[in-house]
């Protein structure tokens, strides 16, 4: 793939993060964590972990100050077929191929040889052609954001919190009986006169939702038997932005996907809860779960056709083995991730490593899975700054399968 085709690709993600302010999508957004594979239940920072599990907020040092994240972003695309520009070139094969039609003497439609003849039998059979070759075939984008103001208390640990992802699909509904008429009319141009591009029956959809969360997150430490155990919570306002953009494949613009002709919003309140304990001087362990309240939030109907899009618990465990110099995490989710319901679940699973050779360099590495198979498996990356252990910079990278690529940045000051 073209590096400019994937660029455009993910400004459909982006898109949305500007167009709808920052939104969130069942799940976060974190620099550090998202190079360890995704993992971060267990091994986040107490400036961080907000973003992932309130109850990481528990976990400062006493020697640890006011940490801002400002901000922390992402974004992924998995588009092996490069089905979005595909799409797009389907207005080009109808123009090209109506275009024949109106520029040829009728007559050359009967006379087999013809320059009209073939002209109109090569563009209904190109058009054919790309029909074909969308049968079955989607895109995906994913792009996130965040931001945490971290606030360390002996008696009860505050942080405000944003989060922000936008998650866009790209897919087509291709009528077999329109690539029977076209190659009918590549067979016998003349049957092209009883063929009107307007009739065709496939179509393109884009699916896009945007979730943004704004809450207030307290944790606090508890000690069980020598065990110090860690409880947190973040009560959050959440508001969903869907589009259901469903046009005739023939007139798809996936630029018009994030028009406001095809959104509609809803407002509600969610919560995000967790738990943390350490194990030793080395161990923790922890369980996460996001969105309590379940939430089915419908479409627009769009040209006949609605989806529902679907907000259910994520529940995630995660463990860590840590050191000065070393840190080792996996997570697991324990519910599905749902998403709108024309669209199969997933199930992740991930590992990952830093280590921090100086007192201000981090090196990172995991890989992440999807159980379910319906998302790509990818290995992940990166690198972490901290000079003076003030300003922290992540930066962080990812590859895999179907040909799906992303990458992530976040900065964070702590006073």
């Amino acid at each position: 793939m073209k590096k400019n085709e994937k660029f455009s690709l993910m400004g459909i993600a982006v898109s949305f993060l500007v167009a709808g302010q920052a939104g969130a999508a069942n799940g976060w957004t974190e620099a550090r964590n998202d190079a360890m594979g995704g993992t971060g239940v267990a091994s986040a920072n107490y400036g961080s972990g907000v973003l992932i599990n309130p109850a990481l907020l528990a976990k400062s040092k006493p020697d640890d100050n006011v940490t801002v994240i400002l901000p922390t972003i992402g974004a992924q695309i998995s588009d092996k077929d490069n089905l979005r520009d595909k799409i797009d070139d389907i207005s080009d094969d109808v123009n090209n191929y109506r275009h024949s039609l109106d520029n040829i003497n009728l007559f050359d439609l009967f006379v087999p040889g013809s320059a009209g003849y073939r002209q109109v039998s090569s563009a209904a059979g190109d058009l054919a052609d790309q029909l074909s070759s969308l049968q079955g075939k989607t895109a995906s984008a994913k792009a996130g954001a965040g931001l945490a103001v971290s606030i360390p208390n002996e008696t009860l640990d505050v942080a405000f919190v944003a989060k922000a992802n936008a998650r866009a699909r790209v897919s087509s509904y291709i009528d077999q009986g329109d690539i029977d008429l076209l190659r009918g009319v590549e067979a016998v141009p003349s049957s092209a006169l009883a063929v009107n591009p307007q009739n065709l029956k496939s179509k393109g959809y884009g699916r896009a939702a945007i979730v943004s969360d704004y809450g207030v997150a307290i944790a606090r430490q508890f000690d069980f038997g020598g065990v110090p155990v860690s409880f947190g919570v973040t009560p959050k306002l959440q508001k969903t932005w869907l589009y259901n953009y469903t046009v005739s494949i023939y007139n798809f613009s996936s630029d018009d996907i994030n028009s406001s002709r095809y959104r509609n919003d809803d407002t509600g309140f969610n919560v995000d809860a967790g738990m943390a304990a350490d194990f030793g001087d080395n161990w923790t362990v922890g369980l996460s779960g996001q969105n309590l309240f379940s939430r089915d939030i419908d479409t627009k109907e769009v040209d006949g056709v609605r989806d529902t899009y679907q907000i259910r618990p994520l529940v995630t465990a995660g463990v860590a083995w840590h050191t000065d110099i070393l840190t080792l995490s996996a997570d697991g989710d324990l519910t599905e991730t749902k998403g709108f319901k024309s669209e199969e679940s997933s199930q992740y699973v991930g590992v990952g490593a830093e280590v921090r050779p100086l007192d201000w360099l981090a090196l990172r590495a995991g890989y992440r899975a999807d159980v379910k198979d319906n998302d790509s498996n990818v290995f992940t990356g990166g690198v972490g700054f901290a000079p003076f252990n003030r300003v922290h910079l992540d930066l962080m990278g990812l590859y895999g399968e179907d040909q799906t690529w992303g990458a992530g940045a976040q900065v964070s000051v702590t006073f």
